[in-house]
């Protein structure tokens, strides 16, 4: 890829689609890997408690489990008021 320009075009080796640029499939893959690293980030978190970006959780908000609970149901709230709106 390091010596093709960004409007090479290709094909699959699958399929026989459309002809496709190598931005296109490059910015399409950044997209997929975005998606997916944050579904395994996800079950990171679920696998071994950790959460934030630094080992420590430092740079994560401070508050006891009531906090949590109580930033929880809030969010949930927001999130299904902002859903109503959508339908």
């Amino acid at each position: 890829m390091a010596d093709l320009e960004l409007d090479a075009v290709g094909r699959l080796p699958w399929g026989g689609g459309p002809e496709l640029t190598l931005h296109r499939v490059l910015v399409h893959m950044i997209g997929e890997t975005h998606r997916h690293v944050g579904h395994a980030d996800i079950v990171r978190e679920l696998v071994d408690g950790a959460v934030g970006r630094r080992p420590d959780g430092g740079n994560m908000a401070e508050g006891d489990a009531a906090w949590w609970a109580r930033y929880r149901d809030r969010l949930e709230r927001v999130a299904k008021e902002a859903s109503a709106h959508d339908r």
